[in-house]
């Protein structure tokens, strides 16, 4: 009986993401010449905003605005930022982060209000966009009826915590969210998104009361669109591998520091957890337990199965395909520290400031 369970628990998020993954498409180009203003918030990014810049900068087939706010850098974004010599970027200098808000959240809604055009590009300082993403993006938004829409980058993953938690992220995302349901129904609740990489609409980020309505929020990936659907407007989501690239974090301590600091507005609530723990340990970890008995391996087979086809379509780590058990416990084990931090009232630090867990 046991065994079977974990069958039922690894067999349905196979089939719910082959739906999905018909649903998820690269966008087409958009016709024309739109004009979209590109907003990257940089702090402490010399590393980064170079080529974050460069590639912004040769997209093709857009009308191109590109602001970069300069939040509070000790290192030498500021002089990087002052060596482009091109007069479509534009760059802000941040100041005192206010009272209730987190860092990102404050310079993303500074860059708002900076933008010139009606398509506005949220993107992250260690994304590089390839030449026609831009458009591709536009293109999205004038094909679907949708205030917001998002793109995971294709991750770049190279330490051993990168690539055994990282690829998780679609597996969540094409194995527990109903698409199809996404798609027809504004519920909060079918809200998501990464917070690398959005395109909004003017009026819809407005309307939505924009950066200001998530002020606190570490995890804009999943706030933002929320907070779009509570205004009554419809979000989306497009395959942005081919689109763009991320290496998110650089060390196994900034795994565990940035997956952390947003847990407790994902998966990590004292009653969303322990249903999460029952999936995807019952679904995903416990069929490995119970071999050689033939309903786990048929289990075992629907769990890698399902990453393997996530590996090749996002062209993932195989070696995070083998250890998927391995992966999950460890991100269960993540998910239920933030969540001892957060009952603690221990704060999560990021880019040198500390904050309040929200949940």
């Amino acid at each position: 009986m046991i065994a079977f369970i974990s069958l039922v628990l690894a067999a349905v998020p196979l089939a719910l993401a082959a739906d999905n993954l018909r649903r998820l498409r690269t966008p087409a180009q958009a016709a024309g010449a739109p004009a979209i203003s590109v907003l990257i918030p940089a702090r402490n990014e010399a590393r980064n905003i170079g080529a974050a810049v460069a590639c912004v900068l040769a997209n093709t087939g857009v009308t191109l605005d590109l602001v970069v706010l300069n939040d509070g850098s000790t290192d030498d974004t500021a002089s990087i930022l002052a060596g482009i010599g091109d007069a479509r970027l534009r760059v802000l200098t941040g100041g005192i982060l206010p009272a209730g808000w987190s860092g990102k959240q404050h310079a993303c809604a500074r860059l708002a209000d900076a933008a010139r055009h009606d398509l506005m590009v949220f993107v992250d300082a260690d994304v590089r966009l390839a030449p026609d993403a831009l458009s591709r993006m536009a293109g999205y938004v004038a094909r679907h009826d949708v205030g917001l829409a998002s793109g995971f980058p294709r991750q770049v993953t190279i330490g051993w915590a990168e690539f055994l938690l990282l690829p998780l992220i679609h597996f969540l995302l094409l194995g527990y969210l109903p698409m199809v349901r996404m798609q027809r129904d504004a519920s909060p609740g079918l809200g998501a998104g990464c917070g690398q990489l959005m395109i909004a609409r003017r009026d819809a980020y407005a309307r939505a009361g924009g950066h200001a309505a998530i002020r606190a929020s570490m995890h804009d990936g999943i706030m933002l669109p929320r907070a779009f659907r509570r205004a009554g407007l419809m979000t989306g989501l497009f395959d942005a591998t081919a689109l763009a690239t991320c290496r998110m974090y650089d060390s196994t301590a900034g795994v565990w520091e940035g997956l952390t600091k947003n847990a407790t507005e994902g998966m990590a609530k004292p009653l969303a957890l322990p249903i999460w723990t029952c999936l995807l340990f019952g679904g995903q970890v416990l069929p490995f337990l119970l071999l050689p008995a033939r309903t786990a391996i048929a289990a075992c087979a629907c769990a890698l199965l399902l990453r393997a086809v996530l590996a090749l379509r996002f062209r993932q780590s195989w070696l995070s395909v083998l250890l998927h058990p391995i992966g999950v416990t460890l991100l269960l084990v993540l998910q239920w520290t933030a969540l001892a931090r957060a009952l603690l009232g221990v704060k999560a630090t990021w880019r040198g400031r500390a904050y309040t867990v929200q949940g």
